[in-house]
């Protein structure tokens, strides 16, 4: 896959960015940089290869330390919804932001 200038004047415009000349040709030459190396990645044949946990691991034999995951602070529910203003149905009503 690869863009065109056209391509980036379109995203520009959606990003609602203003690009020079200059910058909208170093922007596609990097982007299409971009590209092409995922296409190399994606041509590599990794049939049967699991995926790593971390890095390093391809390296060297590393145990993670990761801890348990469970719960570790009590449920305040009930004590953080009685500071709120105005609750409805269990939630925290706020008001509208968006017109």
């Amino acid at each position: 896959m690869s863009l065109t200038s056209a391509d980036i004047a379109r995203i520009a415009n959606l990003a609602r960015l203003e690009l020079q000349p200059a910058e909208s040709e170093r922007m596609l030459t990097q982007i299409n940089g971009f590209f092409a190396l995922v296409e190399k990645m994606r041509a590599v044949d990794t049939t049967g290869l699991e995926p790593l946990a971390h890095p390093v691991a391809a390296i060297q034999d590393i145990t993670l330390r990761l801890r348990e995951d469970r719960v570790s602070e009590p449920d305040n529910r009930e004590a953080n919804m009685r500071n709120a203003p105005a609750l409805e149905h269990g939630l925290f009503l706020v008001p509208k932001v968006i017109e």
